[in-house]
């Protein structure tokens, strides 16, 4: 534990893969992260830079992530996620779980399911992610409203009591107050986070950090780590935002609502 304590509670810049090549196994109680889905690597229509009509017009992602080519090559692609998958579970304790959120689509006109990135992993549960949807302009298949999170656990990982209520269908609907072009609903992550015991919180693709702010949020410590200094100091801010805040660092609103100082 005392190799892990230094990473606590800060946000590192760099390679998420030679980053937790640092940390020591089974260090880590939850790993909550969504990886860039390699969009731009798509047979689908209107995936370009600027783009001004079709299904993705307007949207952030167009212009893709900074500091990472979302276009890799598939195979590539999916090389290193899986390496990713398998360093994140080194890193878990016995007790501990990753929730890894992905999205499946369709390419050639079939669809592209993520088995091969989780290839050599414990999958125990597939989590749907319901969430607004967009305009699908492929008559071939209907307007995809879902994503998913693979729950993927050390043997002894277990919810608190009452969580395995919850059901296996979540609807949130994604964050539309935020620069980073993809990033986590806060009350996403509030419910993973707080339908586990964990103490020890990492996410290898931090993004905009929204999972530091929310394990903040319900007093627990975190890692995040992502390779872009823009993206670092966004979450960096936004930790020091909530961390000055009188009613340190959330207000509770409802049951699954911590409501975040913008």
């Amino acid at each position: 534990m005392q190799a892990i304590k230094k990473y606590i509670n800060k946000i590192i810049c760099g390679d998420c893969l030679e980053v937790m090549k640092l940390f020591p196994s089974e260090s880590i109680d939850l790993i909550v992260t969504s990886p860039p889905y390699n969009l731009k690597n798509s047979t689908g229509n209107g995936m370009k830079a600027n783009t001004k009509s079709g299904k993705w017009a307007e949207a952030a992602l167009q212009n893709g992530y900074s500091h990472h080519n979302d276009c890799m090559p598939h195979k590539e692609y999916v090389k290193w996620q899986n390496n990713c998958l398998l360093e994140m579970f080194r890193l878990l304790k016995n007790t501990g779980a990753i929730f890894y959120n992905h999205k499946r689509r369709v390419q050639n006109g079939l669809i592209q399911d993520r088995d091969d990135i989780l290839k050599g992993l414990p999958v125990r549960q597939i989590i749907v992610w319901k969430r607004k949807g967009g305009i699908n302009f492929n008559p071939g298949y209907f307007l995809p409203t879902h994503e998913v999170i693979y729950l993927i656990p050390k043997p002894s990982f277990k919810l608190v009591k009452g969580a395995n209520a919850y059901g296996d269908v979540w609807e949130f609907t994604q964050e539309m107050k935020n620069k980073h072009p993809a990033p986590f609903p806060i009350a996403l992550i509030e419910r993973i986070v707080s339908s586990t015991d964990a103490k020890i919180i990492l996410d290898p693709f931090s993004g905009s950090g929204t999972t530091a702010v929310t394990a903040m949020g319900l007093k627990r410590d975190y890692i995040g780590i992502d390779i872009s200094p823009e993206y670092c100091k966004m979450a960096e801010k936004r930790i020091a935002r909530n961390k000055t805040c009188k009613e340190y660092p959330f207000e509770k609103r409802n049951l699954f609502g911590l409501k975040e100082i913008l």
